[in-house]
């Protein structure tokens, strides 16, 4: 029997003491200073957001990187092109959740907006630059998604819609997106300037678009080139 991969080993270990380490931290940091609270809440929201799923899940699954085909990325499209609706499904869950539980993390230990700003940032920064892969993984949507969800339901719902109509038409997973992802941040501005959200929260939204964006910038090449991949094309080892 072939030996895990190096990779696989070391999240799998780490894991579990991540998964202590959020509910010691939920537990027990009642009394403790802000700083200390922060402390705690960032790196644990980093280190969330840095257990790639995708990656782990087509190993244990199939035997491969997924990083060797199309994208080269640890997200849910690639995992789709590559491992299938099924594993896709799973990803997208699991992404969201670490989107999701990094918010609640920060709202139950330190209980600010800033607070939920911060570690939907940090684990979004894991999710997109992991530690656990030489800081290379996904492109980041569904875990900023998710993060968002409890931030600004409304502005999540907006995004969610746009890209789902934007890649219904285009056929373009990437573009949806993006245009989702940009939709999203100014229905955030919008809800924040008719004082129906924090103002808090457009850091989110703006900081997070331009990180998304960014990590969609050799899709948005590829579109302007002509060679991107469509939905329901596989992904094709990678030379």
């Amino acid at each position: 029997m072939n030996r895990p991969p190096k990779s696989i080993i070391i999240q799998a270990v780490a894991i579990p003491f991540i998964i202590a380490g959020v509910v010691i931290a939920l537990l027990n940091m009642d009394g403790q200073s802000e700083a200390a609270r922060y402390s705690a809440v960032l790196p644990l929201s980093y280190l969330l957001g840095s257990i790639s799923w995708g990656y782990m899940l087509l190993q244990w699954k199939m035997g491969v990187d997924v990083r060797e085909f199309g994208s080269g990325r640890t997200g849910m499209s690639n995992v789709l092109r590559t491992g299938g609706v099924k594993s896709a499904l799973v990803v997208l869950t699991l992404d969201i959740g670490k989107g999701v539980m990094a918010v609640v993390l920060a709202r139950e230990v330190i209980g600010t907006n800033g607070a939920e700003v911060a570690a939907g940032l940090f684990v979004l920064a894991g999710h997109n630059w992991p530690v656990f892969l030489q800081f290379k993984g996904g492109r980041g949507i569904l875990t900023a998604l998710g993060g968002l969800a409890l931030m600004v339901p409304v502005a999540a719902i907006f995004a969610t819609a746009t890209f789902l109509t934007v890649t219904a038409l285009s056929r373009y997973i990437s573009l949806g997106s993006v245009i989702g992802v940009m939709i999203g941040a100014l229905a955030i501005l919008a809800l924040a300037l008719a004082g129906m959200s924090s103002d808090t929260y457009m850091v989110y939204g703006f900081i997070a678009c331009a990180m998304l964006v960014w990590q969609h910038r050799d899709n948005l090449q590829r579109i302007r080139d002509g060679n991107e991949r469509r939905l329901g094309q596989p992904a094709a080892k990678v030379e």
